[in-house]
């Protein structure tokens, strides 16, 4: 797929995030979410990976499951959004802003301190549960 312009990938980070529902939003204070357009070559290495496209979104934070009173005055915790390595793995506008949601989601379960083995599972329940709709 060709570039999209970085305003547009941007809005459409946006939506995701207006999409969530209210009581997930609302859970979000001190998280930015931001957008680049690859992963650093640090995040690459930290956590193991060979090819920056392998990275869509990444979490980076204490997951709320694991701050306790002692959890306050601490930089916000950050979610990056990835914008070429989605590109890459989409072939329509459709497709990206669909991929964004997912990531989004994901990478906010990480936060809300789900770890990446249950989201699998959650996220493949999910793909068999919308494939029995459309077969």
């Amino acid at each position: 797929m060709e570039n999209m312009e970085s305003q547009k990938f941007e809005a459409l980070v946006f939506r995701a995030v207006e999409a969530l529902p209210p009581e997930f939003r609302s859970n979000l204070e001190n998280v930015d979410i931001i957008i680049e357009d690859w992963p650093s070559p640090n995040q690459i290495s930290r956590l193991g990976l060979r090819y920056k496209t392998q990275l869509l979104g990444l979490y980076e934070g204490v997951p709320q499951t694991k701050r306790d009173s002692g959890y306050n005055l601490v930089l916000p915790d950050k979610i990056t959004i990835f914008q070429k390595p989605i590109e890459l793995k989409c072939r329509s506008d459709k497709e990206i802003e669909g991929e964004i949601g997912r990531v989004l989601r994901h990478e906010i379960a990480h936060h809300f301190g789900i770890g990446d083995a249950a989201l699998y599972k959650i996220e493949n329940q999910q793909l068999r549960k919308n494939k029995d709709y459309s077969d």
